[in-house]
Formats: structure tokens, C-alpha cells, sequence
């Protein structure tokens, strides 16, 4: 297949006028190693790579951890259908049988090109604080263990890319010593100081889960792990951008904070993504959605009801440059999981992941 004429977004942030080249479902360099000359002209519009949410509990009326592997295809199509190419199903804090069966959930899946591609699984609990717990069930939070983690990523396939550990509480420090060659550990849901945060990282755990969200504020006497995670240059930070999370004005100072190559949008979505208002469930727990916004009884709230693009359609209008609002949704939530030699840019090699849009990133066909 030969993608003609359209604006290619470049490496270097830059829209290129240019040829984009197919074979095999991956980019190759040239139009001579293409065996199939089919051709689609992009005139007016513009490509950038698929999307990538390494944070998603499901959409479209499914959550991964109903262990359903028909339900995580509903999901797989909706995310595709929304330019989001690569995905991540994300757990949450269950009992240790139910969390197997959620994980093996991932391997029963084949890829279609009808669906999002899951690039690896988010293990969101059951390594967190109670204390900040935010919309988990806190029946099932435990202290960290190596083994445990790895009968689960055993389950998975060993497709676990992220594992999420509150470092203040017992065993942490030893949890990420042991797997830290394993998994990418990220600290959240958490209570802990900038000295035990920045301890963690220093041990080894380089993401942050949903920065600001489930973890003390940046306060100027007590920065906290936001401060921690400022000072450690090859840390990466979660983003919710739904407009509910952050404040557009804390998304803008992030941003100039850790610059464009280290945040990573996400969407936290949960079933209610693309669903009317009503009742929905995250977790087990029942979560009230309206107008994208949704909670537990108790206010808390309960991830998003919006998906990574509208996130980072989100990210432009509070003021992100457009290059760096797309780096946060495709090259650095790529590179904070190692799968940036696979997706994450258009470039020869890498899977021919794509999203048409046009100048008011409207989305005219995903690829």
C-alpha cells in the first residue's frame, strides 16, 4: 500500500509533505520493497502515528477486569475505531484468583485489523496505600511480592508492562529491586514524601501513575512525588486530560515541567466511555457517569469516560503545542513501556499504525 500526498508527522514534531510507504503491515522505506502499489491519496490531510494508552480499564460498556474476552474485543473496536492503535488493558485491585483470570483474559484475544493492538497490560493494584486508594476496593490491597507479580505476569503471557507499588509502604523498596529488570514499575496511589518517592526511583521506578491523582499535592515545603519525579530526568509521568482530573492550568505547568518528552497522556477510561449516562461499574464498584464525568457514591472519582484521543484533542485546546500534545499520546506512552521499536512513529520498521485527520483533527480513517 502506498499512503500518498498527506502531511507526515515527523520525528521531530514537524508535518512533512511525503510519501508513506506499506508492506506486510509495516512501514518499509522505499515504494521498490512494496509488492502491493494500492494506492490512497491524503491530499489535505494530515497522519500522525496510532494512538497509544498504556491506561485503560475499557470502554463501550466493558472493563478488562470482567475477564471476558469477547468484551475486551467490544473494546478493542472502540479504541481503534478512535484512533487509539495500542493498547493496554489495565487491572485493578481484586483477589489474587480473580486477577489470573483477568490477565489471561489478554491471550485469548487474536489480532484483528478491526482491533487495537494490545502492546502489553497495566497492573494498577493491588501494590497501593490505602490511604490513597482513590477508586479502589481496599478489601484487596497487599504488600508487595515478587512471586505474586509473577505468577500474575505468568498469567498475562508475560505481557505486563507496568505494575503499579505505593514505595511507602512494607516490602516496596525490595519489590522493585527484584523486578525492576522485569517490569516498569511506577509509583502511585500513594501517601509517600519526596525522600521515599525519589528513593523509589532511584531504585529503578521510572513512571508515575496518574500523576497528581491518588498522591499528595506539590506543596513547596513537601514537593512530594511530583517533586521527586521533577529531579529524576528518565522518569515518566501519567496524564489524565479529560477535563476533569487537572486543571488546564496544571496540565500547562507539566508540561513545562518535564518538557515534551517525558509526559505520557492517558485515559484512565472505564466502561462508561462512550456510553449515555447511567450506572457502570469499575472494579466491581459502582460508578455514576454523566457528561464524562464519573464517580463512586462517595464523590470519588472513578477514571474517565473519555478516550486518549479526545484526551489529547484536550491537551491542544488547553494550550499544549500541537507536536508535543501528540508525543504524549504516541511516542513517549511507547517509549515509558519499551515498545517504541514497534509503534509510536511512522517510521520504516515499525508497524503501519496510522490516524488521518483532518485540520481540526477530526478523524477520517485509522489505519
Amino acid at each position: 500500500m502506498i499512503m500518498k500526498n498527506g502531511l507526515v508527522f515527523q520525528e521531530d514534531g514537524t508535518f512533512c509533505q511525503k510519501d508513506l510507504y506499506v508492506e506486510n503491515g509495516k512501514f518499509v522505506a522505499t515504494e521498490a520493497e512494496v509488492t502491493d502499489k494500492t494506492e490512497f491519496d491524503a491530499s489535505g490531510l494530515k497522519i500522525i502515528p496510532g494512538l497509544v494508552d498504556v491506561h485503560s480499564h475499557g470502554a463501550f460498556g466493558h472493563d478488562f477486569c470482567d475477564a471476558d474476552p469477547e468484551g475486551l474485543k467490544v473494546t478493542l473496536k472502540y479504541e481503534k475505531e478512535h484512533g487509539i492503535t495500542s493498547y493496554c488493558p489495565t487491572s485493578m485491585t481484586l483477589d489474587k484468583e480473580r486477577l489470573l483470570d483477568i490477565f489471561a483474559t489478554a491471550g485469548k484475544v487474536e489480532e484483528s485489523p478491526e482491533l487495537a493492538r494490545i502492546i502489553g497490560i497495566n497492573m494498577e493494584g493491588p501494590l497501593i496505600d490505602i490511604k490513597k486508594k482513590g477508586a479502589q476496593a481496599g478489601d484487596y490491597i497487599r504488600v508487595p511480592d515478587a512471586s505474586f507479580f509473577r505468577k500474575c505476569n505468568e498469567a498475562s503471557g508475560n505481557r505486563i508492562k507496568l505494575v503499579t507499588l505505593a514505595p511507602n509502604v512494607d516490602k516496596a523498596f525490595e519489590f522493585i529491586e527484584e523486578v525492576k529488570d522485569e517490569v516498569m514499575v511506577s509509583i502511585g496511589h500513594t501517601t509517600a514524601n519526596y525522600d521515599c518517592a525519589k528513593k523509589a526511583m532511584d531504585l529503578g521506578a521510572k513512571h508515575v501513575t496518574h500523576l497528581y491523582n491518588a498522591m499528595p499535592p506539590f506543596a513547596h515545603r513537601d514537593p512530594g512525588v511530583v517533586g521527586a519525579a521533577c529531579d529524576t530526568p528518565d522518569c515518566m509521568v501519567e496524564l489524565i486530560c479529560d477535563g476533569f482530573h487537572i486543571h488546564p492550568s496544571t496540565i500547562r505547568t507539566t508540561f513545562k515541567m518535564f518538557g515534551d518528552e517525558r509526559v505520557v497522556l492517558i485515559s484512565d477510561s472505564m466502561m462508561a466511555t462512550g456510553m449515555p449516562n447511567g450506572k457502570y461499574e469499575l472494579g466491581g464498584q459502582e460508578v455514576t457517569m454523566k457528561d464524562r464525568f464519573a464517580a463512586l457514591a462517595d464523590g470519588t472519582i472513578a477514571g474517565s469516560a473519555t478516550n486518549l484521543f479526545d484526551c489529547m484533542k484536550n491537551a491542544m485546546k488547553f494550550g499544549i503545542p500541537e507536536a508535543a500534545a501528540i508525543f504524549a499520546a504516541t511516542r513517549n506512552p511507547a517509549k515509558s513501556i519499551g515498545v517504541y521499536d514497534k509503534v509510536g512513529s511512522l517510521t520504516p520498521g515499525k508497524y503501519a499504525d496510522m490516524v488521518l485527520v483532518d485540520e481540526n483533527y477530526e478523524i477520517k480513517q485509522v489505519i
